[in-house]
């Protein structure tokens, strides 16, 4: 999994920065790199996850969802319970503590689903930085309570109009700021999409769900399970759970992209699946474009998963051979979305879903000695509207 190259995952990754941020982006690869080395930054950092965040989180056996399914053994990674909802903050916390190294006075930030706007947001509110999220006016009509959640906590929600009004518009428009505040501006990227050091950065701070749930598995049943599923936008949290398996060839890696309508329909977002490789936000990854190159709409349920790139790492995990990629339709995701609240009494994310639904086809086929985690990577009460329930 390591690169051939600084900053790259075989024929992935790389750092097409724009070449006003190049000073800014060495400087941070540099504070990256010392702060790795630095064992008052892991141990500050392991403090405030334990005592701000929650961690860790815990390793659940899904007995009614197991017996439901009439398969393998289903244990749940528990993100959901993780501050703030979802895996994100697990990032922020590492970043913010980066921004203060390098004496940032300033955080901007991306966001779709409004996760890692709140996770930013929260940090800054802990930090006392000024925080501004860039979020795309379709996306803050569909998680309104997530933009609400982000003003209450002091940060500046931006209105991001243009292009599809969604997350790749997001991100365009956080690095326009950058580019014009670079020398008192960080950018609390939330994805492991965009340029070096951001991919391994982001896989570094999201690994602690991996090692946690490795640990976790292992004193629970003394053997690693059979199958990781989790879902793929950017794919922090895919990575951050499949990390610390990558070396057990015996653990299937299954990512879950946004099927949408239906592949064949060409409204969904599943680079990986459908994608092409190409360079978006910095990094040569599969990105969903056209003959020339040219973006392509995306369209998913989940506004996390709502975005036409993915991490340079899953696309070398994909052509590598080392890790499995599917999509999950709109439609099966809400039903495993409603399945998962009804059985175990947990609403997961829309994004969630996504993995939920293709693991109830897994652990059929696996059959029961085998076992499957899933990484249910953040709450759905964001998604929920009155009404929508019937």
């Amino acid at each position: 999994m390591s690169a051939t190259r600084p900053g790259w995952f075989g024929e992935f990754g790389g750092c097409f920065a724009p070449e006003v941020l190049m000073p800014a982006v060495h400087e941070l690869q540099k504070t990256y790199a010392q702060a790795r080395r630095d064992p008052k930054f892991r141990q500050e950092l392991d403090t405030i996850r334990r005592n701000y965040a929650g961690r860790p989180t815990p390793l659940d056996t899904a007995a009614r969802l197991t017996q439901a399914w009439g398969g393998a053994k289903i244990f749940l990674k528990r993100e959901d319970l993780n501050h703030t909802g979802s895996h994100k903050l697990n990032n922020c916390l590492g970043q913010i503590l980066l921004a203060k190294r390098m004496g940032k006075k300033r955080i901007i930030a991306e966001t779709g689903a409004g996760q890692h706007g709140v996770a930013a947001a929260t940090v800054c509110a802990r930090f006392g930085i000024p925080c501004r999220v860039y979020m795309g006016t379709e996306d803050m009509q569909r998680q309104a309570l997530n933009v609400y959640r982000m003003r209450l906590l002091g940060a500046e929600v931006y209105a991001v109009d243009s292009g599809t009004r969604t997350l790749k518009d997001a991100m365009n428009e956080a690095i326009r700021d950058w580019i014009t505040n670079v020398d008192n501006t960080y950018f609390l990227l939330g994805s492991v999409a965009g340029f070096d050091p951001y991919p391994k950065m982001v896989c570094d701070f999201q690994s602690v769900i991996g090692q946690e749930a490795r640990q976790q598995i292992l004193k629970q049943t003394g053997r690693l399970p059979d199958a990781i599923v989790a879902c793929v936008g950017g794919g922090s949290n895919a990575i951050g759970i499949f990390s610390s398996f990558v070396k057990d060839r015996k653990v299937r890696l299954l990512g879950v992209e946004a099927g949408g309508e239906g592949l064949v329909t060409g409204r969904h977002a599943a680079p990986l699946a459908r994608g092409r490789i190409g360079v978006l936000h910095g990094s040569r990854s599969y990105v969903m474009q056209d003959a020339d190159g040219q973006i392509l709409n995306t369209h998913s349920v989940a506004a996390g998963l709502d975005y036409p790139g993915v991490g340079p790492e899953l696309s070398y995990l994909k052509d590598s051979g080392r890790a499995e990629f599917i999509a999950v339709t709109d439609t099966q995701a809400l039903a495993a979305q409603k399945e998962m609240a009804r059985l175990e009494g947990i609403i997961p994310a829309t994004e969630s879903a996504h993995a939920v639904a293709y693991a109830k086809f897994l652990a059929k086929k696996l059959g029961k000695k085998k076992s499957i985690i899933i990484n249910v990577s953040g709450r759905g009460d964001k998604d929920l509207k009155p009404g929508d329930v019937q």
